[in-house]
């Protein structure tokens, strides 16, 4: 109760409506949200708490996703990705809290960009093949570094696109495969002491912001044709990594 007492309500509004628009976004371009306040909560919180508070509060907004898409989950993905990224988020859990390494974003933010490359703007369905092992060592690579710097969604979207998945079989495979991943990501925190009562505040506030997000943005998906549904889904990946990389240079 002395916490809530030290925290501004306006602050957690704030907090509330940015989970809002940006997981209407993430919705409808098939991620890409929590990268999106990665700048945000660097501005409102700081870069140190950045990463504890975007995780838990996109883990509190998944559930309903979940709910919402369950129907169209590829199962097998799951079984790939999900064992793999576990144990990447434990191991990643320990690194930050004894390194420095945000220079990561520098690099992701590189690989995003080069996707409106990668799909010709948009035009092309696949640019690469992809096969389901891929994603043992994708998923232990993408937790390692999405739980140290934050946020790192858009990096799986060319790997969902070039196995065939789209719209919604794209957010509710990668909707599971998060929330699993999350779960550890939210007892590594823990562990290592990186989560502690006035960052659970925040992380609820963005977190019940997102579970709004993804109702919304669910309607706009559900009248959207797959072409506009990639289109959007590669803006997003380069405006995305657009903000890492400035982020970082700043």
């Amino acid at each position: 109760m002395e916490i809530l007492q030290d925290i501004d309500l306006l602050f957690l509004l704030l907090l509330f409506m940015a989970g809002i628009v940006a997981f209407i976004i993430s919705t409808i371009s098939g991620g890409g949200g929590a990268l999106i306040l990665v700048p945000t909560l660097n501005f409102l919180i700081g870069t140190t708490k950045t990463a504890p508070v975007l995780n838990l509060g996109t883990f509190i907004g998944r559930p309903a996703r979940l709910i919402l898409f369950w129907k169209h989950i590829n199962w097998k993905v799951f079984w790939y990705y999900v064992p793999a990224a576990m144990i990447g988020a434990w191991v990643a859990g320990w690194f930050f809290s004894k390194v420095e390494a945000s220079w990561l974003q520098i690099l992701v933010g590189l690989f995003l960009i080069s996707t409106v490359f990668q799909y010709r703007f948009g035009k092309k369905e696949r640019s690469f093949p992809v096969k389901l092992w891929y994603f043992i060592p994708l998923g232990f690579m993408v937790s390692l570094i999405g739980t140290i710097i934050g946020a790192l969604g858009p990096v799986l979207n060319p790997f969902y696109l070039n196995l065939g998945l789209d719209k919604e079989e794209l957010i509710a495979t990668k909707t599971v495969n998060s929330f699993f991943l999350g779960i550890s990501q939210i007892g590594s925190y823990t562990f290592f002491g990186l989560l502690y009562a006035e960052l659970w505040i925040y992380g609820i506030a963005l977190g019940l912001g997102a579970v709004v997000g993804n109702i919304i943005g669910k309607k706009f998906l559900s009248k959207m044709k797959s072409s506009t549904f990639r289109k959007l889904l590669i803006t997003l990946m380069v405006i995305s990594g657009i903000l890492l990389i400035y982020n970082q240079l700043k």
